[in-house]
């Protein structure tokens, strides 16, 4: 009986002291389905989008953000500050555009390059240096909004932008805005005086020995032939302006025009050389004038021409004088024979630009000249 007792009684469990411990469980690896629902608990999705969109809207803005050439680089301040000619309302900016300047390392490009820069556009100059500089343009290698391309213009180029200021050779891409500065040369020896830009001109389209200087007067006029050819004919949006003689810092020292002639010859003690009697009268504008017309003239709705010039008149011994003044008062004056085919007199009468582009030159000889002496003296002690 006993042994019946212990056969039926329950079997005892092992106590805790001995048991055996459970496996831990292995924890699973989150799928596409747990990362899914993680960025979707607590509105998570909504904070990574909140944060693309500040992101986005940091580089959007960046270019209204960004400091002027002149505040980056305090020790390249523009010689001149540039009046605004602008129709817009005070204090509003109108939105950036990316613009080409062709022969934008020159003279009067470089001036232009400052300017489109100032007010807030991306710039690409493009430029074969044969007559520009990199220096004139070298305190713009760090801005983001300017490029630099060696590059001549006869040869093909495809770049995409909004605007284009040609200041080198003829091109004309068909969907932008194009600007051809042309001359007064294409007045020729003018029976008119002063010359409007409904004059045809007095010109002699073969030139005349030794000096042959046709081939400018007639490589800008037909410039202007092609130009209004590509808008009648292909749609194109062109501007024309017709620039009358234009002195200040960055022109060439020896590139042959009577300002930057007289200011060498001033500097480095040699007598200033006049052609002829020196009774020939041109007008002389300040560089930041011109580059204020051009501005003025391709914001506008007019395609032009458009004289662009300072309708003050000197003679080549006015001029003269003016320089030794500014230099030097014992400065000597040497006469030679003129030149052929050299204009008798050439004075703008600008008052179509000042009706319909609301521009006129601002800066008078007098002082004009000290900035471009200031610049040809640094120039010619570094030779």
């Amino acid at each position: 009986m006993m042994k019946q007792l212990h056969k039926s009684s329950p079997t005892h469990a092992p106590s805790p002291a001995h048991a055996p411990a459970p496996k831990a469980a292995k924890p699973a690896r989150p799928g596409p389905r747990s990362w899914l629902g993680y960025v979707l608990r607590e509105q998570r999705l909504l904070f990574v989008l909140l944060g693309a969109l500040i992101a986005s809207t940091f580089f959007l803005l960046r270019p209204y953000l960004s400091l002027s050439p002149s505040s980056q680089y305090p020790d390249h301040r523009p010689l001149f500050s540039f009046a605004s000619h602008s129709r817009v309302p005070a204090g509003f900016r109108p939105p950036p555009r990316r613009v080409v300047v062709t022969g934008g390392a020159g003279f009067v490009g470089s001036h232009l390059v400052d300017r489109l820069l100032e007010q807030g556009d991306s710039v690409i100059v493009v430029d074969n240096f044969f007559t520009g500089r990199k220096a004139n343009v070298a305190h713009h290698l760090r801005n983001p909004r300017f490029e630099l391309l060696r590059h001549d213009v006869v040869e093909p180029i495809l770049l995409e932008v909004d605007r284009i200021y040609h200041l080198a050779c003829p091109a004309s891409p068909v969907h932008y805005k194009f600007l051809l500065t042309s001359t007064s040369e294409v007045y020729g020896d003018p029976l008119e005086h002063p010359q409007k830009e409904s004059y045809w001109g007095h010109v002699n389209p073969i030139g005349t020995s030794p000096s042959v200087r046709s081939c400018y007067d007639e490589g800008k006029r037909t410039a202007e032939t092609l130009t209004m050819d590509y808008h009648r004919g292909g749609g194109v949006e062109v501007r024309i302006a017709r620039i009358f003689n234009t002195y200040g810092p960055r022109m060439c020292l020896d590139d042959g025009r009577v300002v930057s002639n007289f200011v060498a010859q001033a500097l480095r003690k040699q007598p200033m050389t006049v052609y002829g009697d020196g009774k020939q009268t041109r007008s002389f504008q300040f560089v930041s004038d011109l580059v204020a017309g051009l501005m003025a003239l391709m914001e506008s709705d007019h395609i032009g021409p458009f004289n662009l010039g300072n309708p003050g008149e000197f003679t080549m011994l006015e001029l003269a004088q003016v320089v030794k003044e500014t230099i030097d008062p014992m400065a000597t004056i040497e006469f030679k024979p003129n030149t052929a085919d050299d204009p008798h007199m050439r004075k703008p009468d600008i008052t179509k630009a000042k009706q319909l582009l609301h521009w006129e030159p601002k800066v008078p000889l007098r002082e004009g000249l000290p900035l471009m002496v200031t610049d040809f003296r640094q120039r010619i002690l570094d030779e």
